[in-house]
């Protein structure tokens, strides 16, 4: 999955980027800024689409409390405390206590908890115990919880030689230790399906009881979550009506079965089902996807998206796709990890219709799908780029200034000004349909072994693959590129990015945590260790260099260090296909966790006086069915109107659980 690194450019006083009188930027808060995206086509679709639509955006927002719980044991208690003083609140909105209480509510609907969407660590109030006390009367518990730093104070915590599950805040484990559930999942591996291993864990809370045994919890209709994935299997079943062929109705009956059952065969079942129904404009992700939130990489967080295909955007997408195998054969891996023959890679670009769960309000630019390994090898990947949110993206980040502060010479700022967004495009293209599609595992590993260091390594495999072909003439030849010389702006911002800029986002003395950034930094950092004096007439490839107090990053060789990325992609292709546990430690704890306290100083400085967002996540637009007096459904329309508080308080309130978990 593809998340952003461009940083946003509206003021903290909510300058408007507008675009036929639609304007993107909505409201800046903390480190934050919401953003609203356009669903250009949704007008012309057919009433049948457009129902579709309808009934998939339900489907997608009776999710949401889901991923709350899952985020913390605490969440949605917290979450009722703090909405109620906010509704109810009849002293002075404008007392300081009151301000501060009113952004760390708006940065616990942002992060669907009380711990950073992508720092994971949780939030210091800036109002006072007292205060809140006495204003909600919550009980000791939570308030401790809230103003204790100690009590859970990560919600998925990396740091090696600790137990990872004791030490993060993240509601996947009860009464477990680390060591007892990576030995409980070897034993459902041992006894699994050798040859089409179903994804152990990713639906299930791990629990132990008061007997001392460990019990899988699954999530279903009838299970944990029963009441929430009743709504949505209800309007999955609504949806399926209007459908756009039979398959797409097979697909949604296979996702329903798999909710009323928690079968793991089943959601296998529907995830080959689903990556090889590519006909439909209208698609969907909805279901237990990503495990980035679990620090041993097995349990799935909740996620939904529907989209729209952008037809003539996905021309270059399938470009790609239908030259899959070209990509494969020469990649710079070892021959033995490469796959012989790539099957069914798909690529569409699209438009986000509606976000849900994990991908709301903070979500991914692209993405690829099903995670399974023997599904993708056999079945193939479905990959999408979202084109409507990197639009928006771009439209806010205009003018910011990060360009100019962090860029080493006028020629860089023209490189990037020039082919900054179409290198930008292409590599998420390249990162999710390509680059997540290939390379292979050998027979018997096993797709968990990395561990903690999984999601980081296949973030790193698929955005070097990215970055190694953005410099192939092949990309020209095949006219999704101007000229040779555009790769040159991708790998500018990647060095940039991975060595310095991201660093905003981290607090003074923390290292880096959150598995894209990871990725990142264990490129940019392994690149500038291992291209010192390989460079033309024996410089370094990479130089970081000093003007004025000032640090830049200067790259002197551009076909030297493609040369490093693929030496890099090769050997993490290696540790990902061998399972190579302690090569994969190695790597990231070597280049990617670490931070040079002088230069984090530095560049959090500089880009203060920049006064921008690091962060930026999305109001949905708000779709309303119009009926005819029998209850039928005559048109759909969409309005962008809704406000960021607004939707957050409705959502609750339309989309609320029973709590009974």
């Amino acid at each position: 999955m593809m998340f952003t690194t461009v940083l946003a450019a509206c003021s903290s006083g909510g300058n408007v980027q507008q675009e036929d009188n639609f304007e993107y930027c909505n409201e800046r808060f903390a480190d934050i800024e919401m953003l609203r995206y356009k669903v250009d086509g949704f007008e012309q679709l057919s009433l049948k689409q457009k129902t579709f639509i309808y009934y998939l955006q339900e489907a997608a927002l009776w999710g949401r409390d889901i991923l709350f719980d899952q985020n913390g044991r605490y969440n949605l208690e917290i979450r009722d405390i703090l909405e109620k003083l906010y509704t109810d609140y009849s002293g002075d909105r404008e007392d300081k206590d009151f301000k501060a209480f009113e952004e760390y509510l708006k940065r616990v609907w942002f992060s669907n908890g009380i711990h950073h969407h992508y720092g994971c660590e949780k939030f210091v109030p800036d109002f006072s115990r007292e205060w809140f006390v006495e204003q909600t009367q919550c009980p000791e518990e939570i308030a401790e919880v809230i103003f204790n730093p100690a009590v859970m104070a990560k919600r998925v915590n990396l740091a090696e030689g600790q137990d990872l599950i004791l030490t993060s805040a993240c509601n996947y484990y009860q009464g477990v230790t680390q060591k007892e559930a990576e030995e409980f999942y070897a034993r459902e591996k041992a006894r699994g399906d050798q040859q089409h291993p179903v994804m152990y864990g990713m639906n299930s809370t791990l629990v132990k009881g008061a007997d001392g045994k460990i019990y899988e919890e699954r999530w279903t209709t009838k299970g944990k979550y029963g009441d929430v994935l009743t709504k949505i299997v209800e309007n999955l079943r609504l949806a399926r009506e209007y459908a756009e062929d039979d398959e797409q109705k097979a697909v949604v009956d296979k996702l329903i079965a798999f909710y009323e059952t928690g079968d793991l065969k089943t959601f296998d079942e529907y995830s080959i089902a689903w990556v090889e129904n590519t006909a439909p404009v209208v698609d969907f992700v909805n279901g237990f996807i990503e495990s980035y939130g679990d620090p041993l990489g097995l349990k799935s967080s909740w996620e939904s998206i529907v989209n729209i295909k952008d037809l003539e955007a996905t021309k270059r997408a399938e470009t790609l796709s239908q030259n899959a195998q070209w990509f494969e054969d020469r990649s710079p891996v070892a021959p033995e990890f490469r796959k012989e023959k790539v099957k069914g890679v798909s690529a569409k670009v699209i438009r986000a219709a509606i976000l849900g769960g994990d991908l709301y309000p903070s979500t991914a630019i692209g993405i690829n799908l099903p995670n399974s390994n023997w599904v993708r090898a056999e079945h193939g990947s479905k990959s999408v780029t979202i084109a409507n949110l990197t639009h928006a993206y771009a439209k806010a980040s205009a003018g910011s200034g990060m360009l100019e502060e962090f860029s080493d010479s006028e020629e860089d700022i023209r490189l990037i000004k020039q082919y900054g967004d179409v290198t930008d495009d292409l590599h998420t293209d390249l990162h999710e349909c390509l680059g997540h599609g290939s390379g292979k595992l050998l027979p018997g590993v096993d797709p968990d072994s990395l561990k903690a260091y999984g999601s980081t390594i296949e973030e790193a495999r698929a955005d070097l693959f990215a970055l190694y072909y953005l410099a192939d003439e092949k990309l020209v030849e095949l006219k999704l590129l101007p000229d040779r010389e555009a790769f040159k702006a991708s790998y500018l911002k990647q060095m940039q990015n991975g060595l310095m800029t991201q660093l905003v986002r981290i607090k003074p003395g923390d290292q880096i945590e959150e598995a894209h950034m990871r990725n990142r930094a264990l490129i940019a950092r392994w690149a500038y260790e291992n291209g010192k004096g390989k460079g033309k007439d024996g410089k370094d490839v990479i130089e970081m260099v000093k003007r004025d107090g000032k640090t830049y990053v200067r790259i002197n060789d551009y076909e030297a260090l493609r040369n490093l990325f693929g030496e890099l992609l090769s050997e993490i292709q290696r540790v990902k296909s061998t399972g190579d546990f302690e090569g994969a430690r190695d790597l990231v704890e070597t280049y990617g966790v670490k931070i040079d306290p002088a230069l984090h100083k530095e560049i959090l400085e500089r880009y203060k006086k920049l006064n921008v967002a690091p962060y930026r996540g999305f109001i949905n637009p708000v779709y309303t069915a119009v009926k005819d007096n029998d209850g039928k459904i005559t048109d759909v329309t969409i309005s962008y109107t809704e406000g960021y508080a607004d939707q957050m308080l409705r959502y609750s309130k339309q989309y609320r659980s029973n709590r009974k978990w």
